[in-house]
């Protein structure tokens, strides 16, 4: 039997190796120019914005909520079909995720269902692009600008995303990426915050750096949350890359959208441009049967996420909450490997391993 194709396949190749050594070598290893060049070529990608470099996707959050100022009982509309990192910023932040519904059909946030739990206490909505598609924000950034609410993008799954010509990261007061492995690029380990105002810019600078502009000048309350320069130099050779893998990645869901039958294939709205982090199908009959076929061929297979976050210990206090939509795609979604570097025969096998594994309902 041939051997297994994994369900994700992080690159870490010649190039990035290089680099690494290179700033190791240099001395200069924390929060210097490999961090700086990173964020300057990483505005491009996000329509020119102030870009602030971090160490993971979940301090980037935490630190744009801290940076909004969040107070105890201020809320925080998030969606529960997500990491729970999301809902995880909220609560570090001092705030009370709310968790609202995703949309029928589709993986992200529902603007109707926002709008019905927005209180006096709300104070951001977080919309998450999952799986690399952006959520709803030709309808989210007027129903929040009504309500004089933050905007703060969770783009951790969607770097080169965009919605009707405008990338993810530049909608909001802020976008949040990670550069977590698994991701459609990555730094080993790190995030970005994105932003079009300087003072906010400068602000998360702040809350990065123990609270440091100049060394031993502390201005305000901060924390340990910098980007080293060894991941910052693996970053800017994975973003040169982005465009590539981006593109492969688009090419691969075409081959998969031409060719699978017998599951929902991912929806892809009007004017969304999806990147396809994940290949995210909807399996109605038995999913463990479908997952189980699927990995006696050798194709490696993920379910994003089984639980969703309003299910999970830390966040099951309010047994009131009711989201259909989330608890049907949390039953019925399966992500296949999508990932740049899969080879045409390796495409067919996928294809054909899930035509075998479709089990009627």
């Amino acid at each position: 039997m041939a051997a297994t194709i994994p369900p994700a396949h992080p690159v870490i190749g010649a190039d990035e190796i290089a680099a690494a050594v290179r700033v190791l070598s240099s001395g200069l290893v924390v929060q210097g120019p490999e961090v700086a060049a990173f964020e300057d070529e990483f505005s491009a990608l996000v329509a020119g914005r102030h870009c602030v470099a971090v160490n993971s996707g979940t301090s980037a959050l935490q630190l744009t909520l801290l940076a909004l100022g969040l107070k105890p009982g201020d809320e925080v509309i998030v969606p529960s079909f997500s990491f729970a990192a999301t809902a995880n910023a909220v609560r570090l932040a001092g705030g009370t995720p709310v968790f609202a519904d995703i949309e029928p059909g589709s993986f992200c946030l529902d603007p109707d269902a926002v709008a019905a739990a927005i209180t006096p206490r709300t104070v951001a909505v977080m919309p998450v692009h999952l799986y690399g598609h952006p959520a709803a924000m030709d309808r989210l950034m007027p129903l929040a600008t009504r309500h004089g609410l933050a905007v703060v993008e969770d783009a951790a799954q969607a770097h080169a995303a965009a919605l009707h010509g405008t990338p993810v990261g530049a909608f909001g007061v802020a976008g949040c990426f990670s550069f977590y492995p698994t991701k459609n690029m990555h730094a080993l380990e790190g995030g970005m915050i994105t932003t079009a105002d300087p003072e906010f810019a400068r602000q998360l600078r702040l809350l990065r750096n123990q609270g440091m502009e100049q060394r031993y000048q502390n201005e305000i309350v901060g924390a340990n949350m910098r980007l080293t320069d060894v991941a910052a130099a693996i970053g800017r050779v994975q973003l040169a890359k982005l465009g590539g893998w981006t593109g492969q990645r688009r090419a691969n869901a075409a081959h998969f959208d031409a060719h699978l039958t017998g599951v929902r294939l991912p929806p892809v709205a009007d004017g969304a441009r999806h990147v396809y982090h994940q290949y995210t199908v909807r399996v109605e009959g038995n999913r463990e049967a479908f997952q189980a076929a699927l990995t006696d061929q050798g194709v490696g297979n993920a379910v994003y996420y089984p639980t969703p976050i309003h299910r999970l210990r830390p966040f099951a206090q309010d047994r009131g909450v009711h989201l259909p939509e989330t608890d049907r795609a949390a039953a019925e979604v399966v992500s296949l490997p999508v990932y740049p570097t899969l080879t045409a025969a390796e495409l067919d096998r996928i294809v054909e391993a899930v035509q075998a594994a479709v089990v009627p309902a």
